[in-house]
């Protein structure tokens, strides 16, 4: 018999019942959630799930010794907070993005869960994004020759959105709101940058909401931009990789947030996959002078391998998913790109 992880969530709305519950479904012959607790349990608006215990006493999730791992997928602004709590109640911990406010904040987290021999870790499920699976399968392919730049948009046209928030607030901002998923991509596969360069900006004016950002991560000759709007009428590319040979080019984003607000659930087969008019396209110059195009079939995305990973590190052993070191330099980059904004 499968050794069966149990976990409990603390927060029971879109994150949860969106990019958390879906995928870990689809591992039920591995993973249990056994509880939720909500302190509007009783008005929360999602349908709740058979054979979950749906509670507004958080005792009743950290008092509860089946329980291994609790996940965070409340506001921002409580994750530390809340983090801390599991913790302290000899509870593995999985923190949804952004991890912390502050690099301290998240340095105080793994210290505690070092001390008490637990474990901690960020929800990085963008890792496995399709347009961004699929970028590395172009890069590795060899065919871009020598990597020069690589350009990731996460754009919107959501002017009520900041048209909405009449003050700032650093943990809410869009960069730690969306930076934590293209941040922490560069950072998974790129490593630790030489230098970064920041413009962040309140398109509005001071003393409102940040709306857009573009972070330029500087490896040697390479240059990763991290480029975010809420005022794109028409979105950017999702991924742009120029080589000294070649490029490639993928417009469309990750399918799998899509299907998930149709409530289009991974148990279809089809679910997150791109349709032919949805492929990237290379373009590259062979060895002979020859410029070749084509498309590149999408990678499949699948948020539930972060769920496959956590269960081989907390049954298995095997190292985590999410580096701590990771998780510290995306936090710092997040706290230094907002702090010149008021």
């Amino acid at each position: 018999m499968t050794t069966k992880l149990i976990l409990g969530f603390i927060g029971n709305g879109k994150s949860a019942n969106r990019y958390h519950l879906p995928f870990i479904l689809s591992r039920a012959d591995k993973i249990l959630t056994k509880t939720i607790y909500s302190a509007t349990a009783s008005r929360d608006r999602w349908p709740q799930l058979p054979g979950v215990t749906y509670t507004d006493n958080l005792d009743v999730l950290l008092g509860d010794p089946e329980i291994q791992v609790v996940v965070v997928s409340t506001p921002s602004a409580l994750h530390y907070d809340f983090a801390l709590k599991v913790l302290q109640a000899g509870k593995h911990c999985v923190v949804e993005k952004p991890f912390t406010h502050t690099e301290e904040e998240a340095q105080t987290l793994f210290n505690v869960a070092k001390e008490k021999g637990l474990m901690v870790q960020c929800y990085q499920n963008r890792r496995f994004d399709s347009d961004f699976l699929t970028t590395q399968k172009v890069i590795e392919s060899g065919k871009l020759g020598d990597l020069l730049e690589v350009e990731m948009h996460y754009d919107y046209y959501r002017p009520s959105v900041p048209e909405s928030v009449k003050e700032f607030s650093a943990i809410n901002s869009y960069l730690y709101g969306h930076g934590c998923h293209t941040l922490d991509q560069v950072i998974s596969y790129f490593g630790v940058p030489d230098h970064v360069r920041y413009d962040v900006r309140q398109l509005l004016g001071d003393g409102r909401m940040n709306d857009y950002f573009d972070v330029d991560m500087y490896y040697g000759t390479l240059k990763v931009s991290v480029k975010s709007s809420y005022f794109r009428v028409k979105e950017r590319p999702s991924f742009v990789a120029y080589g000294k040979k070649g490029m490639f080019i993928k417009y469309s984003k990750d399918k799998q947030e899509h299907h998930l607000k149709l409530f289009y659930m991974p148990d279809n087969v089809d679910f997150g996959q791109d349709a032919p008019e949805d492929y990237g396209v290379l373009t590259w110059m062979d060895n002979t002078g020859v410029y070749h195009e084509e498309k590149v079939v999408t990678e499949q995305g699948d948020y539930a391998r972060y769920y496959d990973a956590l269960y081989e590190t907390l049954i298995n052993g095997k190292e985590k998913l999410v580096k701590d070191d990771e998780t510290l330099l995306q936090i710092k980059l997040l706290e230094t790109g907002i702090s010149g904004l008021n």
